[in-house]
């Protein structure tokens, strides 16, 4: 397929932003493939997301980004270029939970996630053999309360020299330090249950199923220094009853786990999430 560049824009919300974008693209001789916009009239907000075809078009790839800022400093945009060529770096951090690692090891093997798997870093050896077993390299990073500040120094390193450009954290079970998240602001994404902050703790689907609840579900989002109160990517829920056990909720919660964060990851592989005070559009 022919390359395709993408344009994510944020300004502030005034007449003739798209005419001046989509004439840009126009003149030069791009042809658009996938143009989506919202505004937040709240906040007079402006977001859009548009990819069109490189064939063809006047302005060398390189010097894009240049000819397009004087509308950018026009309507005093943030925006972000980005070319279907260029694949993202990814790792996996997981604990000793494997469904959404396996989930993960899967879309990427198939092709289904548009990115490269490049290593996946684990505080235990439980999953080493399968993480192995789908050709990816493997980690072993031990943390305690004593050598946490050492171990994250540790990955922070291999994850630079790799050229990581997301993390991911599969059912990862440890806290990142505020200096690691700086350190990957807007590109680390976690998983958790939906039950918080109601049923926080080790066993929140004992306690749901105590509480007799009627629907579970779980969030995406990305990591900040606030524990799971990131800008949310995606959410789903399934419908529990009275039926249902502890164990049937433990597994249709995990699910969902697995589907909601592969839905995350594909998004921001695929360059359609927008972060904004704390929140995000996700384009289609």
């Amino acid at each position: 397929m022919a390359e395709t560049a993408t344009l994510l824009i944020s300004c502030p919300d005034r007449k003739g932003i798209l005419a001046e974008v989509t004439g840009f693209i126009a003149r030069n001789g791009g042809n658009i493939l996938h143009a989506d916009q919202h505004i937040d009239f709240q906040k007079s907000i402006f977001f859009m997301r548009i990819e069109w075809d490189l064939s063809g078009f006047k302005i060398p790839k390189g010097e894009i980004e240049k000819a397009f800022r004087p509308i950018a400093q026009q309507f005093k945009m943030n925006y972000q270029l980005h070319f279907s060529s260029e694949v993202k770096r990814v790792a996996i951090f997981v604990s000793k939970y494997d469904h959404c690692l396996y989930e993960l090891l899967y879309r990427f093997k198939a092709g289904e996630l548009k990115g490269e798997l490049v290593t996946v870093i684990s505080n235990h050896r439980d999953l080493q053999p399968v993480v192995e077993m789908f050709g990816v390299p493997f980690v072993y990073s031990p943390k305690s309360r004593e050598n946490k500040r050492e171990a994250e120094e540790r990955e922070i390193e291999i994850l630079e020299r790799e050229g990581i450009d997301l993390i991911v954290l599969a059912r990862y079970m440890q806290i990142l330090s505020d200096r690691f998240v700086n350190r990957f602001r807007n590109r680390i994404i976690n998983i958790h249950h939906s039950f918080l902050p109601a049923f926080v703790g080790a066993k929140p689907y004992h306690r749901a199923y105590e509480r007799g609840v009627k629907i579970i579900g779980a969030t995406s989002h990305y990591v900040t220094e606030e524990l799971d109160q990131g800008p949310i990517i995606e959410q789903d829920v399934v419908r529990v009853t009275h039926r249902d056990s502890v164990e049937d909720m433990i597994r249709k919660g995990r699910d969902l786990e697995k589907l909601v964060l592969a839905r995350a990851v594909k998004w921001h592989l695929e360059n359609k999430v927008l972060v904004y005070d704390n929140k995000t559009v996700i384009f289609e």
